[in-house]
């Protein structure tokens, strides 16, 4: 028995955050931003809408998605840097919200890997059939920790929630193999002091490195090639690192995954954003080899080769 996604979900905010109106804001301007980062605009949330209000959204769809009912969940994972508060946790937050009174609950921090590190987690409890359903989450309201005044990182972040329940699949689908990892030396290249503080150059030599080994290694470890892949959804930090990535694994560009464009860095919640989008766009199918691949803060890694469909 193999763990595979079962259902997914998301939630973006209605607010569009375009380059143009970034040029109002702070010294920049729409060429300089796309041909650096391939953004073009980015969701921002209310005010009084939190974090575990956007999880709360897209798990909702997600188990409607999965055909399960929030009682069904044994496990909530939310991957966050973003959290209401230190504490409750945004898994204990959703959990009393949905109404998944048997679930287990908590937040896992890594940053924009932590959807790789969530899903991965979950596979554990599932494979050892000590859970059936586990929802994994991430979500980030990155605007409330940007500084709007450094150029540098007000035109990366967005705001978004994807949500994924875990559960068995069918013979020969769902998680192939995977890689996390974490090397804490980069810690300093990337920080949330009061804002998000990034050494762009050092974080960017990382990410086209380890993104592109990564792939590499769960192809490996699943006994694929280059070749066996159908479609590639990167972390969507920065167009630049992305396509290292998809050259690395020699695809065309339309067998990677590209939201950056739309919805700008939303950390944990970038690499389910962009699945769904090109699951309901038909860019996956059934039986497909998917690879994901993402890296954060920590300085953090994940990876999965996935064989889709339930």
């Amino acid at each position: 028995m193999r763990a595979g996604i079962v259902g997914m979900g998301r939630y973006l905010p209605k607010k569009i955050l375009t380059n143009h109106d970034l040029e109002k804001i702070v010294d920049t301007s729409d060429e300089w931003i796309r041909t650096r980062t391939g953004i073009e605009e980015r969701r921002i949330a209310a005010d009084d809408v939190n974090t575990s209000d956007m999880a709360f959204a897209a798990a909702e769809k997600a188990i409607e998605d999965a055909g399960i009912t929030a009682e069904d969940i044994d496990l909530i994972l939310v991957a966050t840097v973003t959290p209401d508060s230190p504490f409750p946790s945004v898994a204990c937050r959703i959990q009393e919200r949905l109404g998944a009174k048997k679930a287990a609950a908590m937040d896992v921090s890594a940053a924009c890997a932590g959807f790789m590190y969530g899903i991965i987690t979950a596979k554990q409890f599932i494979e050892s059939k000590v859970y059936k359903y586990v929802l994994v989450v991430g979500v980030e309201k990155l605007s409330k920790i940007t500084d709007w005044n450094d150029r540098n990182t007000a035109v990366l972040f967005g705001d978004g929630a994807g949500a994924a329940i875990i559960g068995a699949v069918s013979e020969n689908r769902g998680i192939l193999s995977f890689e996390l990892g974490a090397d804490g030396t980069g810690s300093k290249h990337l920080y949330q002091d009061e804002y998000i503080i990034m050494n762009g150059r050092e974080v960017f030599k990382f990410a086209v490195r380890q993104m592109g080994e990564s792939c590499i290694n769960v192809l490996e470890k699943a006994g694929l090639t280059k070749e066996d892949v159908d479609f590639l959804i990167p972390h969507q930090a920065n167009i630049r690192i992305m396509e290292a990535s998809r050259q690395r694994l020699e695809l065309p560009v339309e067998k990677m995954s590209k939201t950056v464009n739309k919805y700008g860095n939303t950390s944990a919640a970038s690499i389910p954003i962009s699945m769904i989008e090109d699951v309901e766009a038909g860019r996956i199918k059934d039986d497909d080899i998917v690879v994901m691949v993402g890296f954060g803060g920590g300085l953090t890694w994940g990876a999965i080769a996935m064989r889709w469909g339930k």
